[in-house]
């Protein structure tokens, strides 16, 4: 079985270093610091699908190193709340919020969102989460304190990469969970939970397609600068995350694993 591998600490420890940004650039297009399958046109939907305005107060969980967060509000001029359990990516996202102005409006903050959100009720008008809740255990739990936390007629929207869409191998099982802990959910699982927390569900999309496309540009961007990502990553980690990468994109592509892109609301 493969060992497990270090993904975010490696990419949020090193993300200002020049090899990870061409990585970025050249799986995306567009370097916001990402670590997920969320294309650019899907970044540049959620405001929109989320309604944001300047005076929306809004929570991403799973803010990774911050970039997103920090050109939302940028773009829209509304605050951004965002939370991550790796200490490495808050620090990196707090310190782009100081170098880029952004603090008084922007802020992060370490957090592990298995255990009760640090907010009072009905805080936040939006909260978002890009490929993050499948790493989260106790979904219907943290759906629950995301309504609690969000005013009524707020919106929830998230990812979930691991919708079981065939038959998957215990030796893919393991790969595909080589860079920490998941949750693998039958179709119509999300759809559930988030009705008994209590939200009216607007939307699931697949975006399957989108997911494979990303993996295996991941894969060829970090393949193509092996020896300067080996220096930096160590061989072992190296081989684990293109394995890991390899993995994403064949069942993906193959629709053994599918991605859902769900938007909620909570209701008067």
């Amino acid at each position: 079985m493969p060992a497990p591998v270090d993904l975010y600490d490696s990419a949020y420890g090193n993300y200002a270093t020049d090899i990870y940004r061409q990585v970025r650039v050249a799986t995306y297009g567009e370097d916001l610091g990402q670590t997920s399958w969320v294309t650019n046109e899907e970044s540049h939907a959620i405001p929109q699908a989320l309604e944001l305005t300047p005076d929306s107060r809004v929570l991403e969980i799973g803010c990774g190193s911050g970039r997103y967060a920090l050109q939302i509000a940028a773009i829209i001029g509304c605050t951004i709340v965002g939370v991550d359990i790796n200490e490495a990516g808050i620090r990196n996202a707090n310190s782009l919020a100081c170098a880029r102005n952004l603090s008084s409006r922007v802020s992060f903050q370490q957090c592990d969102v298995a255990k009760a959100l640090p907010f009072p009720n009905t805080d936040f008008d939006a909260i978002f989460a890009n490929d993050v809740l499948c790493h989260i255990p106790g979904r219907p739990a943290l759906l629950r304190e995301i309504f609690r936390v969000l005013k009524p007629r707020g919106r929830l929207l998230f990812s979930d990469a691991l919708i079981i869409g065939g038959a998957v191998t215990h030796q893919e099982i393991a790969t595909r969970s080589s860079i920490g802990y998941y949750t693998f959910a039958p179709p119509g699982h999300n759809e559930c939970l988030i009705e008994k927390a209590g939200f009216c569900l607007l939307e699931a999309m697949d975006t399957t397609a989108s997911a494979a496309a990303i993996a295996e540009r991941w894969r060829e961007a970090r393949n193509q600068r092996r020896e300067p990502l080996i220096s930096m990553e160590g061989l072992t980690t190296f081989e684990g995350l293109q394995q890991f990468l390899a993995c994403v994109s064949t069942l993906s592509s193959e629709r053994r694993l599918l991605r859902y892109l769900y938007l909620a609301q909570k209701p008067d």
